[in-house]
């Protein structure tokens, strides 16, 4: 893990850790488990953050749920840990550090693009649950590509060390050995306020792009992150 989460620089440079996206998170992760009929008793996130994707789904599905949430920065921690409650629990500690739990669900929302080793934390995450979700950033656009100074940004900013597009997401994931189950596009710099001015004179030709073709619009302007489950 980078030293950017252990020694307090993310959280300076994003000192809500991103809480606000929460909500609309969490409600793309009980789209694809609704519509693929999966009802799992206990959900644990890797990379959990601040904790509130986790708090989101824990108060949408009440007590009949576990929710356990990873974490291996102190400073989240610190935020995640003030969460917990009767079916939402949090651990300081690596998830894929030869632990023997299993869960139904795993969630990995915006990591494997943090990750150095992505191929070896792929192989790892797969054992520790029937079901997999990941929600992948999709940096490899057209309109990124002409701008690279956005990806540096993004680099230094968050923490981007990896740069997929759906295709290669998708082919990463058969690589190391999973099933895909099922995948969607994700729209968060349309559906999410507050992106900045430059997302915001994007937000019209993304959306109406997308429209007319999902595929070509997130080639050319970006914009968008794929949620997959996978086995």
């Amino acid at each position: 893990m980078a030293p950017i989460y252990q020694d307090g620089s993310y959280l300076e440079q994003n000192p809500s850790w991103h809480q606000e996206d929460s909500p609309w998170k969490a409600s793309q992760i009980r789209r694809i488990l609704e519509r693929n009929s999966l009802n799992p008793a206990s959900i644990c996130e890797i990379g959990c953050g601040a904790g509130e994707i986790l708090n989101q789904l824990s108060a949408h599905y009440g007590d009949g749920k576990q929710f356990i949430g990873y974490e291996v920065s102190p400073q989240a921690y610190e935020l995640c840990s003030r969460k917990t409650k009767p079916n939402l629990t949090f651990r300081l500690a690596d998830l894929l550090s030869d632990r023997p739990e299993h869960f139904d669900v795993v969630l990995a929302i915006d990591v494997v693009e943090h990750v150095e080793d992505y191929f070896g934390f792929l192989r790892k995450l797969k054992t520790k649950a029937e079901y997999k979700v990941f929600h992948i950033p999709l940096e490899l656009s057209v309109q990124m590509l002409l701008r690279p100074a956005a990806i540096m940004n993004s680099r230094r900013s968050v923490g981007h060390i990896q740069y997929f597009t759906k295709d290669t997401a998708l082919a990463t994931l058969k690589d190391v050995g999973y099933t895909i189950v099922d995948y969607f596009y994700t729209g968060g710099s349309i559906e999410l306020p507050d992106k900045g001015w430059k997302a915001d004179l994007l937000r019209l030709p993304r959306r109406l792009a997308f429209s007319v073709s999902q595929d070509f619009a997130v080639r050319v302007l970006g914009g968008y992150s794929l949620l997959v489950l996978s086995k």
